[in-house]
């Protein structure tokens, strides 16, 4: 294992204890698993259902057909979609998890209607996202390069040959970003944790409406 995927092994353990701390999940729950992979890269993917002791209540979301998810995850049903608005009527699930997806959706609008698609259907939210501002961009592993403007930094992950991660592969956040698309998807009660690496806040963690539930 990289140092890298310890790393990031170290860090999702962190966040789930807190989702748990948090939450207190038990079998009544029903869960809204937003942004599966049905191609596993590492021992984290789908860290929820490799995890969580209720999966029979995931509903996993993704814009893959879950083919070789569905095998690993038998108990959870998966659902693809096209990936703007949820395929799922108001307030259906009691919670929300989304892990490092929201860089991902696309363009700043794009990620204003995914907050407000999980404000819609769920009563609470546990959401993570990098940090735009932590020194490695931990997709690429680029150091410090992904400070500079998207299309500038575009450029350079064109000459080194990572044309996958240009385009709306990832629109990285900072703390106000995530602040000013919370605000605007008319969320108010919420806080931000920051998960730090030594003195260096690697993502952050969006709590959505702990307090209305549980």
């Amino acid at each position: 294992m990289t140092l890298a995927h310890k790393i990031s092994a170290f860090n999702r353990n962190r966040k789930y204890k807190i989702f748990l701390e948090l939450f207190k999940p038990n079998s009544t729950l029903s869960i809204l698993d937003v942004g599966y992979s049905d191609k596993e890269y590492s021992a984290t993917d789908n860290f929820l259902e490799k995890n969580y002791p209720f999966q029979e209540k995931i509903t996993a979301l993704g814009i893959d057909e879950p083919d070789k998810f569905s095998e690993r995850y038998p108990q959870v049903k998966a659902i693809q979609y096209g990936g703007k608005k949820f395929p799922f009527i108001d307030k259906v699930f009691d919670i929300c998890w989304s892990n490092a997806v929201l860089e991902h959706v696309g363009n700043n609008d794009d990620q204003l209607l995914f907050l407000k698609e999980i404000k819609r259907v769920s009563t609470m939210a546990f959401i993570t996202t990098p940090n735009r501002y932590f020194p490695v961009e931990v997709h690429t592993r680029t150091i410090l390069l992904h400070f500079l403007p998207k299309k500038i930094f575009e450029r350079y992950l064109l000459s080194i040959g990572k044309k996958w991660a240009t385009g709306n592969y990832m629109n990285l956040l900072s703390y106000d970003d995530i602040k000013t698309l919370l605000k605007s998807a008319g969320i108010s009660n919420y806080r931000i944790i920051r998960n730090k690496i030594l003195f260096f806040t690697l993502d952050f963690i969006i709590i959505i409406n702990k307090d209305k539930a549980i």
